[in-house]
């Protein structure tokens, strides 16, 4: 069955406000989600933070569920983040690397990932080297398949880049790695709540996510899914109280769960509005969200590349809801101001978070408008003719 556009749109505040296109950035809450938070600040208003959380127990512990439920794996295999870098770091500094140890990454990396690759490089003397891109610019998997010996622990892949269009072939990945004694980390941040996202056909061993973009829920969170078999291969770069069992006075055990990557302190309210947005989002289905949001995306770049001056840098035989593009004459931060004017969200994609992506491909800052089930061709329009007008002035 197809969404049901006009009922999505009903369910989002925002949409009688603004013409959406930062889904990729951070998403419109739908309404569930925004009643959530609020319910859960309400109950912590009326009995105390403490007694909220006991009250709401088992709407807390049901966003577990949901989100195994949402990447196919088990509920203990999960841990609930304050967002999505802190999600990824705690699995990448829970490797134990050293000189002569490799780490394989792709050009999509976010800047928060190479500057940890960057430091413990240079706390350890292990190396990381870049996967090359095969003819259509997503990951090479046959590159990465002669890069791979003894010496690589760790292969990091980025599913969806932030700074452009494509999904990299993430399945093939894991085949290949399958046997391997490398683990795979796979940040999923742009993926999980545009594209089905199942971590048994991915075959990857950690998943890092948000809940702020595709997935609509409140700023402030994310979870990290722990294949539970490469739990012992893993200790947590800090010991806290939710991850531990304080045994004597002088010694500890971690969790035999993914909870031994958690902090015991967090926003109850938030995790509560996770569970609603990991519902929501399956109310309507990932399939269906997932086809929707590919046509709309591919409709703008065909509306963008009949625009006079007008490029679209999007590479890839798969592409997502991100849509990357370039005005010449105009920089990317003047025609996002201009937009927003006019009441249209885009951002720009700039070199400093992307180095590897976008200065491996000779563009400096370029816009990126990304798309999400609710958005409708009438906007796509709104946008395609508001960058025309601007390349006619």
């Amino acid at each position: 069955m197809p969404l049901d556009v006009s009922r999505a749109r009903a369910l989002t505040p925002g949409c009688a406000h603004v013409v959406h296109l930062n889904n990729a950035g951070s998403s419109l809450m739908p309404a569930p989600v925004l009643q959530a938070v609020k319910d859960h600040l309400d109950l912590e208003a009326r009995m105390g933070g403490y007694e909220a959380a006991a009250e709401a127990a088992p709407r807390l512990e049901h966003a577990y569920d949901a989100i195994a439920r949402l990447i196919n794996c088990q509920r203990e295999e999960v841990a609930i983040t304050e967002n999505a870098s802190r999600a990824w770091e705690m699995a990448f500094h829970a490797l134990r690397l050293g000189p002569g140890d490799r780490i394989l990454a792709d050009h999509g990396a976010y800047v928060n990932c190479w500057l940890a690759f960057l430091l413990v490089h240079q706390r350890t003397g292990c190396t990381v080297e870049v996967v090359p891109d095969d003819a259509h610019g997503q990951l090479d998997v046959e590159a990465l398949r002669r890069m791979l010996d003894e010496r690589v622990k760790l292969v990091a892949v980025t599913h969806v880049p932030s700074s452009n269009g494509v999904i990299n072939p993430v399945e093939e990945v894991g085949a290949l790695l399958r046997g391997s004694d490398a683990l795979y980390l796979l940040d999923a941040c742009q993926s999980v709540g545009q594209l089905p996202v199942d971590v048994q056909r991915i075959g990857c061993d950690m998943l890092s996510t948000t809940g702020r973009k595709f997935l609509r829920g409140p700023r402030g969170t994310g979870f990290l899914y722990v294949r539970r078999s490469v739990l012992p291969r893993l200790e947590p770069p800090f010991a806290e109280q939710r991850g531990t069992v304080w045994t004597t006075r002088d010694t500890f055990t971690w969790r035999d769960d993914a909870l031994r990557f958690e902090t015991w302190e967090k926003s109850h309210a938030n995790v509560a509005g996770l569970g609603a947005a990991v519902d929501h989002a399956l109310h309507w289905g990932i399939d269906a969200i997932a086809e929707r949001v590919q046509a709309l995306a591919a409709s703008l770049r065909t509306r963008l590349g009949a625009i006079a001056g007008v490029r679209t840098h999007d590479p890839g035989v798969r592409k997502s809801g991100i849509v990357t593009f370039s005005v010449d004459g105009l920089p990317a931060t003047v025609v996002m101001e201009r937009l927003r004017t006019e009441r249209i969200n885009v951002v720009v994609a700039d070199p400093f978070n992307a180095k590897l992506d976008l200065g491996h491909r000779g563009l400096g800052p370029v816009v990126r408008a990304s798309v999400h089930y609710f958005n409708t061709e009438h906007e796509l329009d709104l946008l395609s003719d508001a960058v025309e007008r601007m390349r006619r002035s």
